[in-house]
């Protein structure tokens, strides 16, 4: 093993108190926190930015399909596509009506979606059951919010009427909730009730018109992509639009986490490179008899500066190797347990959301190590300015 590096271990690890053995323990423990706290805040803001989009996803689709001119459209046969990147193809009709139970009524929104549809966020009850073309056994069934039904205190297998507006008149349906489901997002739950979409259409005497469709996407990083893809094989009466730019203030808001991100690793790693640049400057102050001698002896500015870059990487890579440990390991344990509970109502989620990229674990590891040797050459260069018989003389 080379002299400075064993020079390095002893006076970084000597036994016997010292000021240098508290400084370099003590920027451990800043850089280990440092590190952890850039591995928690990508973890937290992965898991809320990912959660969050897929329970718009499940609830829409990636992709809405819709007519140019907003009108129901006329589609006997279906939508054929021939991307490869779609999963699935879910026609919707919507209309709002009036809930009505006992002597409580609420506005809401109908959404009818087909009875092989698997229903999201089901939490309670059953889904609608699969039925054949000419089948209406779904037609007087209904799905309702969670938050609604205790709003309205309503139980399951209970009745409700539907109150719609048609050409002027008011029809009516009685239905029997089957289900509640819970999303999380309050707009949502709030608005909107799940029926068989045969049902809508029977109401508006039509056999097929429907609002639109959802596109679930196999992949949901190629939205925009695939939605431009999608749209040269449509109709020039149809329109394929993102989800995202259907609700960009939900998607704005997941987008602003990203800066959010961006500021708090920025501060955390200039927090970090101001500890390490102090600490090193304090170590060779405290050395300067050291490096005065060293130098009257004849070792090189080199080989003094080596010495200090391996204590520099003592004190760099513990801090990295424990606060990797202690951010890994609290976000396993959040994942696990679910400990931190958060107000749905504000974030969407129940409990704080955690996402771990193995890439991006790595790429704070490698990019903790470059900032800081970079960061230790700056003290390294006042070596030079050091004038032995006055570094030997120094108190």
């Amino acid at each position: 093993m080379s002299t400075p590096f064993e020079i390095a271990k002893k006076i970084s690890f000597q036994k016997q108190k010292s000021y240098t053995r508290f400084i370099v323990r003590l920027s451990i423990a800043a850089t280990s926190i440092s590190v952890a706290a850039i591995i928690i805040t990508l973890s937290i803001v992965n898991g809320f930015q990912e959660s969050i989009s897929e329970k718009v996803f499940k609830f829409w689709g990636h992709i809405r399909i819709g007519s140019v001119s907003g009108l129901p459209i006329e589609n006997q046969a279906g939508l054929k596509l021939k991307n490869s990147k779609i999963e699935r193809i879910t026609p919707f009709a919507i209309q709002s009506s009036v809930l009505s139970y006992k002597q409580d009524i609420e506005g809401v929104i109908v959404k009818g979606i087909p009875t092989n549809y698997n229903i999201p966020f089901l939490i309670k009850g059953k889904s609608f059951e699969p039925t054949q073309s000419n089948d209406s056994s779904n037609n007087n069934n209904i799905i309702i919010s969670d938050a609604l039904a205790i709003k309205l205190n309503i139980p399951l297998d209970s009745s409700i009427r539907l109150y719609f507006m048609n050409n002027g008149s008011v029809q009516q349906r009685k239905m029997k909730v089957i289900g509640w489901y819970h999303s999380g997002i309050e707009d949502y739950d709030r608005q909107f009730v799940l029926t068989d979409i045969k049902m809508l259409q029977q109401l508006n005497q039509a056999k097929h018109p429907i609002d639109g469709y959802s596109i679930s996407l196999k992949e949901n990083n190629t939205i925009t992509t695939v939605a431009d893809e999608i749209q040269a094989e449509l109709p020039k009466n149809l329109v394929a639009t993102s989800i995202t730019d259907y609700y960009p203030q939900i998607f704005d808001w997941i987008n602003v986490q990203t800066v959010n991100r961006n500021v708090i690793i920025t501060i955390l790693l200039i927090i970090a490179i101001v500890n390490l640049l102090t600490c090193l400057f304090i170590l060779m102050l405290e050395r300067v008899n050291m490096i005065g001698t060293l130098t009257a002896l004849g070792a090189s500015d080199g080989f003094i500066r080596s010495i200090f870059l391996y204590q520099a990487s003592f004190i760099c890579w513990l801090g990295i190797g424990i606060g990797t440990f202690i951010g890994v390991g609290f976000s396993i344990m959040q994942k696990q347990f679910g400990w931190i509970q958060l107000d749905e109502t504000a974030y969407f989620i129940k409990t704080m959301p955690i996402k771990m990229y193995a890439s991006q674990i790595i790429l704070v590891i490698i990019g903790t190590a470059v900032v800081s040797y970079l960061s230790f050459l700056i003290p390294t260069l006042w070596i030079k300015k050091i004038n032995p018989a006055k570094a030997i003389k120094f108190d």
